[in-house]
């Protein structure tokens, strides 16, 4: 049995400023909608410039895009794993990982993947409803880049990506967990 036509749920915004390496920098790249106008868009009537494109769409015209490779990025909704980019992911200079609801964290596993398991090595973008307590594990998952949705000041949302000096577990930061480390020492 065929599973039901998928219907947009929120869509992430695409703020003006985000953090990047925790500094507050303007956004360089516009994010196109799921929706369907987005799906009826052809290569060639894609907007010029930095574009990030659902993966639905993105799949359907990667071929076609080949020549702007450096200016084509992806987003993943919660419910698209990283291996449905699987080793394509090296090829982007940006992915973007829609986070619905705070409460959904399945984007962090997402980020995870496309850093250790498929070697993903460029921007690495949070996008849609995660919370300032979130961002340093965030990070921690791999992470670079943070386009906010809230009313809080970026700012102040930098500072809370220094709020654990220090991490017990390995991660994308840091490879090696506390117990290592301090033997090594």
């Amino acid at each position: 049995m065929p599973k039901p036509a998928k219907t947009p749920g929120p869509q992430p915004e695409n703020p003006e400023q985000l953090l990047i390496e925790a500094e507050v920098t303007l956004n360089q790249w516009r994010l196109l909608p799921n929706d369907e106008a987005t799906a009826e868009l052809t290569a060639a009537a894609l907007p010029g410039g930095n574009i990030i494109l659902p993966l639905a769409r993105w799949q359907e015209l990667r071929d076609e895009l080949a020549s702007r490779r450096d200016e084509i990025g992806v987003w993943l909704e919660s419910d698209e794993s990283a291996e449905l980019l699987g080793e394509a992911a090296k090829e982007l200079p940006l992915i973007a990982v829609h986070f619905p609801a705070f409460g959904d964290g399945r984007g962090f596993t997402t980020g995870r993947l496309l850093r250790e398991r498929f070697g993903f090595s460029g921007e690495l973008r949070a996008v849609g409803n995660f919370m300032r307590d979130q961002l340093s594990y965030l990070r921690r998952c791999g992470f670079n880049a943070f386009a906010y949705q809230g009313s809080q000041p970026l700012e102040e949302l930098a500072k809370s990506l220094q709020d654990f000096s220090d991490s017990y577990q390995a991660a994308t930061d840091q490879p090696e967990p506390l117990f290592r480390r301090r033997a090594l020492a």
